[in-house]
């Protein structure tokens, strides 16, 4: 169960739409939910700033951005009473968001964001924080996407299956939301051009392995000439589903010919919340 979830807290429109789903989660798994905004200033940039030919910013800069922080944890205390959370804190960290939240991701059994979610440091460009946060974290991600209309996740569940590592962990870091799914189906694109990994009947095993955790599983297998994450998007719209899980992959060359680029055309396209593990 989901007893420790972690909320990335900023200004952003798209903050009350993350912060329902991680709410209905933190009452549905009896957890702690913990909002952290940040600072964006990091060890990194007190070190380069304080070097720099200009020198060291004044206090009073870095005191504006600790005071927007608490603004944004203020919101978050207003939502939290609103939607009758349980239990509940909030914590500013002096740091960009992209280390703040892997530091967190240490204590918790997920991280929330949002899919447009941008951190940027006091000194460096602006990153995407999802895909960072997904790639690095030692904890599965739920994404949501901005303009998510409910708090519903997790009812209707499709899970993208390759025989890999990653998505290996992000079936068990979705674990408890797959037990409790009204159905969950494992979808397999292009089965047949990875039959060395996959076996003589691609996704059995796993089916079995979910059905002892008395998971409500299907499998189908697709083939697709539009790519991984086109097909499984389609499949999970068809689905009307309200999850997908997935693994997360690195975009180095080799590893973007490996995955297809499947990590970031998810992040792209996706419709509904998306876990994802790495």
């Amino acid at each position: 169960m989901y007893k420790t979830i972690v909320v990335h807290v900023d200004d952003s429109p798209q903050l009350r739409p993350r912060l329902a789903v991680a709410a209905r989660l933190a009452a549905l798994n009896e957890g702690h939910l913990v909002g952290s905004a940040v600072t964006g200033i990091s060890q990194r940039d007190y070190l380069l700033l304080g070097t720099s030919p200009m020198g060291a910013l004044p206090d009073g800069d870095f005191d504006k951005l600790r005071e927007r922080a608490e603004g944004q944890l203020q919101g978050f205390t207003a939502e939290m009473q609103r939607l009758g959370v349980a239990s509940w804190e909030q914590r500013t960290v002096e740091d960009d968001a992209e280390h703040a939240l892997l530091l967190e991701s240490l204590y918790a059994d997920l991280i929330v964001l949002s899919r447009g979610a941008r951190a940027r440091s006091r000194v460096r460009l602006m990153t995407d924080l999802s895909e960072y946060v997904a790639l690095h974290c030692s904890r599965p991600v739920l994404v949501v996407p901005d303009d998510y209309p409910t708090d519903e996740v997790g009812n209707t569940v499709v899970v993208g299956w390759n025989a890999g590592m990653e998505a290996s962990r992000a079936i068990a870091g979705a674990l408890p939301l797959l037990k409790t799914a009204k159905s969950v189906l494992v979808a397999l694109i292009n089965a047949d051009e990875m039959t060395e990994r996959h076996g003589e009947q691609p996704g059995a095993d796993l089916a079995t392995y979910l059905a002892r955790h008395g998971v409500n599983v299907e499998v189908v297998r697709e083939r697709s000439d539009a790519g991984t994450a086109p097909a499984l998007i389609g499949l999970a719209r068809d689905a009307g589903a309200d999850l997908l899980v997935a693994g997360a992959y690195g975009h180095s060359r080799y590893r973007e010919w490996i995955a297809g680029g499947v990590t970031r055309g998810l992040l792209e396209k996706m419709t509904m919340p998306l876990l994802m593990a790495h």
